[in-house]
């Protein structure tokens, strides 16, 4: 049984940075795509970045320049780094990771990670 448990939310001020973790656990191969998407109180959820096993990155507009997105294959984990915070990247941060199982790709969600971004 596959698990995704995030790390690193918590409340920052505005201009602060947060570094999110993301590790899969219970998984005997290595996920394809993994990545963060967020949503904020009555949003619905977006794509914030992704990233393949491959290295190739999808990151959201709003971020771009500040938000880098990196994995670890060895480890099944990835992160979001993610600096220059303003009110607007408050939300609940929701890791995802898909792979090739059975017989079509499996997608996985973690729990979610509160960010919080207050003065």
């Amino acid at each position: 049984q596959v698990q995704l448990v995030e790390s690193g939310g918590g409340l920052v001020q505005p201009g602060g940075s947060l570094r999110l973790s993301c590790a899969a656990s219970g998984s005997a191969f290595s996920m394809s795509t993994m990545g963060w998407y967020r949503q904020a109180p009555g949003k619905q959820r977006e794509l914030v970045a992704t990233i393949s096993n491959v290295g190739l990155t999808n990151t959201a507009d709003s971020v771009k320049g500040r938000f880098t997105i990196s994995r670890d294959n060895a480890k099944n984990a990835v992160y979001l780094q993610m600096n220059s915070l303003k009110s607007e990247d408050t939300a609940v941060y929701y890791c995802y990771a898909d792979r090739w199982y059975g017989h079509s790709w499996s997608e996985y969600w973690g729990q979610g990670t509160q960010v919080t971004v207050s003065s």
